[in-house]
């Protein structure tokens, strides 16, 4: 009896394979769709921030947020403007940031100390600095956009337990403060857990995770975000109390007379 070969097409054995492999997709897809799943037309703010030192003392801020997007109307991208609550002899400093849809474009940044009366603008090397003894630089508090950056899919990897997406960015800009950030970003929820920076030089300089995520309205938001400062030895820890989208918000929050008030009327 003769041996039975069957022989298939190879049209049809290339279309069974197709099936069988995961759909492809890009470092720059996946933090697309963490940019969309975020994505509102405005979100207050809530939170308690504590300033952790390398002796495990603390200093605990609170603070308002308020953001709004643009979607690319007369060149903006978002506005952001963050205020802190407390303590009193802090009470009433803020921050205000204008994100534009040109990547070629800096960010505008202003400070506004109470104790000098006046508004500071943070250009240059000052968007590097670390904000209000936070391990945040002023460049970290603003939006970024996709187009800022290079994206590699590392490949996927468990944080805490849940299977991530690993992805590495790299700036575009020379003049950028990373060399790089890696990524871990959790699959259908579309939202990051782990973000490590790296220095000019290669050495990891921190460390950022996100816990306790929620769906508020629809979005996943991690409510407690904890930087670890590698080269400093010092961390920030942020618990979000409260937080809304959505919201009607006037354009006149987002000026430089609102932030040298000090409040939002």
């Amino acid at each position: 009896m003769k041996n039975f070969k069957l022989v298939l097409p190879v049209s049809i054995l290339i279309l069974f394979f197709t099936q069988l492999l995961p759909a492809q997709i890009s470092g720059r897809d996946i933090m697309q769709k963490v940019d969309d799943q975020g994505s509102v037309q405005t979100e207050i703010n809530k939170s308690k921030m504590t300033l952790i030192n390398n002796k495990g003392k603390t200093r605990e801020r609170e603070v308002t947020r308020y953001e709004k997007s643009y979607n690319g109307a007369s060149g903006i991208d978002t506005k952001i403007l963050i205020f802190f609550e407390y303590p009193a002899d802090i009470r009433g400093t803020g921050l205000l940031l204008w994100s534009f849809t040109d990547a070629q474009k800096e960010d505008d940044r202003w400070l506004y100390l109470p104790a000098l009366k006046r508004v500071r603008r943070i250009a240059g090397e000052s968007k590097n600095e670390y904000f209000m003894g936070t391990d945040f630089t002023y460049d970290d508090m603003g939006g970024r956009n996709l187009d800022d950056d290079t994206y590699k899919l590392l490949g996927k990897e468990p944080v805490d337990g849940v299977e991530c997406f690993k992805i590495e960015s790299v700036p575009k800009s020379e003049d950028d403060q990373y060399s790089k950030k890696v990524t871990w970003v959790i699959p259908e929820k579309w939202v990051f857990v782990k973000v490590e920076f790296y220095e000019k030089s290669g050495a990891l300089q921190k460390v950022l995770t996100v816990s306790n995520i929620k769906q508020v309205n629809g979005i996943w938001v991690g409510h407690e975000l904890f930087m670890d400062n590698l080269s400093k030895q010092h961390q920030t820890k942020i618990e979000i109390l409260e937080v809304k989208f959505d919201n009607a918000m006037n354009d006149q929050i987002f000026t430089q007379t609102t932030l040298q008030r000090g409040k939002v009327q």
